[in-house]
């Protein structure tokens, strides 16, 4: 009878493969597991993760982040990846795997380029419902929901009829991020927005509020297409739907006179750490009749009284 022998450890990718599973029973979702995956993909460029897992240290890791700034990676996407391998290292200190941690790498700030008054005016220019597609009817009402409430692409490809409560002003948003029901707000402008396309689109209580041309829930590939080639025909190049969330915060703040903590439940924010950083970027009270406290102001309007000498002599 042959001797049984220890299987040497698993590897690194292998444990990783265990890291996907764990998290997907646990309730991860798909767009984040799927992350996970492409993230990992591009570690394995700069770590060997064929290596056992046991045998994996801290200078390996340290090599990793070097890798990719010798690589040219800009500091966000070093971030990123670093913390995909923080998240993986932590779930394998809790199954005992091993003892590694590894520090965040700080990325820069930076300040999100948002969609300016004169493209949004464009792009809320209502089409004529008479001559226009549904396509475009369809986007110009997502746009019209996006400024006045950020909501994520997932969360607006979800919403079914069912969920508009144009007598109470709300929407319930079923598929959010933190896997909560969250409920937001509406304008009187955008239930008229609404009344008038929900007559138009029809269908029953389970279907979705923005289907595509055969009535069925719109891919995200399909949203990201359609508002992309609505904004090129209104002459506006940015398409980025996320970009309406951040102009929405934006606004919200400067022009609105929000505050942080209620920015944070219209964004379905768990904590007020991601809103902070909307507030670090769009600080409302800072911008906010600065020329009040502006020295350059104050200077411009102290030499006014200032008389000059004559030098006509």
């Amino acid at each position: 009878m042959a001797k049984i022998t220890m299987k040497s450890s698993a590897s690194v990718a292998e444990t990783f493969e265990d890291f996907l599973i764990n998290r997907k029973a646990r309730g991860l979702a798909d767009k984040t597991l799927k992350t996970y995956k492409q993230h990992f993909s591009a570690i394995s460029r700069h770590l060997d993760v064929d290596k056992p897992i046991e045998k994996l240290m801290g200078s390996d890791l340290d090599e990793m982040t070097a890798s990719m700034r010798d690589a040219g990676l800009s500091s966000n996407s070093i971030s990123s990846y670093v913390r995909v391998i923080k998240s993986f290292l932590s779930w394998c200190n809790q199954e005992r795997i091993t003892r590694l941690n590894v520090p965040l790498y700080k990325a820069e700030e930076t300040v999100k380029e948002t969609y300016t008054d004169e493209e949004l005016e464009m792009l809320l220019k209502k089409p004529n419902i008479r001559r226009c597609t549904f396509a475009e009817y369809r986007s110009w009402v997502i746009v019209n929901v996006l400024v006045n409430n950020g909501i994520r692409a997932a969360s607006i490809r979800a919403i079914k009829n069912k969920d508009v409560d144009l007598d109470n002003l709300m929407i319930y948003l079923r598929h959010t991020k933190s896997k909560k029901v969250q409920v937001i707000p509406l304008c009187e402008m955008l239930r008229s927005v609404l009344r008038e396309y929900m007559r138009i689109r029809g269908g029953g209580p389970d279907d979705y509020l923005f289907p595509n041309d055969s009535g069925e829930q719109l891919t995200e590939n399909g949203l990201r297409c359609s508002i992309a080639s609505y904004n090129r025909r209104r002459g506006v190049q940015k398409t980025s739907i996320h970009l309406f969330r951040h102009t929405f915060a934006k606004k919200y703040l400067v022009d609105c006179g929000g505050n942080a903590f209620t920015l944070q439940r219209l964004l379905g924010h768990s904590t007020l750490d991601m809103t902070k950083h909307y507030c670090a970027i769009f600080d409302a009270d800072i911008a906010r009749d600065y020329d009040s406290f502006s020295p350059l102001v104050k200077l411009q309007t102290n030499s006014t009284k200032i008389k000059m000498p004559d030098t006509r002599r």
